[in-house]
C-alpha cells in the first residue's frame, strides 16, 4: 500500500483549531484465515482438477483460467467454509441506516481464478452486489517476492482528477497518497480481502513461474417479494 501521510486530528494552529474528519472513507477488510493451511491445500487440489476438465470463462481475466460462477456446486466443504467466513466478515462491516446491527441472510456467487506468467485482470466492478471478496489459495510466490507482481489493485473511487491536476502533492492524513490513484495489496496465501462491490479493482500481471490461485465471490441481498 502507499506510505502513510502525516496523521491529522484536532490540529492546532495559531488561534485556530482544525477538526479533520475522514469523510467518504471506503472500508476494505483484510485478514488471514485462521485455517489457511488446511483450507488452501484442499482448495488448490479442487481448483486445479476443475481447471483440467472445464474450459475457462471470459470476464475480466486477461489470460489465465476462470471458472464458472457456481463454485459452491463443485468446490466441496472447503468452499462452504470460505463462504461462511466471508459472510461473517461482511456482517461485521454492515449496519442499518439507523445504526443498528444488520445480520443479513446473504445470497452469493463464487468462482476460482488461476493466473500464470503474464496473466492479470483488467479493472472492473461487480454490479448487483453489496460486498465482494477475494481469497488467495496460492500466492504463486508473491508473498516472499513482491517483485513477481500479481498485486490486487484498487482505484480511488473519487476519480483521477486530483492527481492529474497536481501529481506532486496529495492530501495530508491517512490514505492521502492514493488521492486520484490506486492502492495495491500483495497477496499472501490465506489472505481474505472484503471490499464494496462498486470499488473498481484489477490484478497486475503476474510474472512468477508457479500458479497464482484465488477465489472471488459476491454477496448480495436475497430477493424479497
Amino acid at each position: 500500500m502507499n506510505p502513510p501521510n502525516p496523521q491529522l486530528s484536532n490540529v492546532q494552529l495559531p488561534n485556530l483549531q482544525l477538526d479533520v474528519q475522514p469523510m467518504f472513507a471506503t472500508p476494505v477488510a483484510i485478514t488471514m484465515h485462521p485455517e489457511a493451511g488446511r483450507l488452501c491445500s484442499a482448495l488448490k487440489k479442487i481448483i486445479l482438477d476443475q481447471e483440467k476438465s472445464v474450459p475457462s470463462t471470459q470476464h475480466s481475466n486477461l489470460g489465465g483460467w476462470q471458472s464458472t460462477w457456481d463454485m459452491d456446486t463443485w468446490g466441496g466443504q472447503p468452499t462452504k467454509e470460505l463462504v461462511e467466513t466471508t459472510k461473517a466478515v461482511a456482517n461485521t462491516l454492515t449496519a442499518r441506516r439507523d445504526g443498528q446491527k444488520a445480520n443479513v441472510d446473504w445470497a452469493h456467487n463464487i468462482w476460482a481464478n488461476v493466473n500464470r506468467s503474464g496473466h492479470g485482470n483488467e479493472f472492473h466492478t461487480h454490479p448487483g452486489a453489496m460486498w465482494s471478496a477475494v481469497f488467495y489459495v496460492d500466492d504463486g510466490g508473491v508473498g516472499q517476492n513482491p517483485a513477481l507482481g500479481g498485486q490486487f489493485e484498487m482505484q480511488d473511487p473519487r476519480g483521477v482528477a486530483p492527481a492529474m491536476y497536481a501529481p506532486e502533492i496529495s492530501f495530508a492524513g491517512p490514505g492521502g497518497n492514493s488521492m486520484g490513484a490506486s492502492e495495491m495489496l500483495s497477496p499472501r496465501s490465506g489472505m481474505l480481502i472484503v471490499f464494496p462491490s462498486w470499488l473498481s479493482h484489477g490484478v497486475r500481471p503476474y510474472h512468477g513461474n508457479a500458479a497464482r490461485i484465488s477465489i472471488a465471490l459476491n454477496l448480495s441481498l436475497k430477493q424479497r417479494g
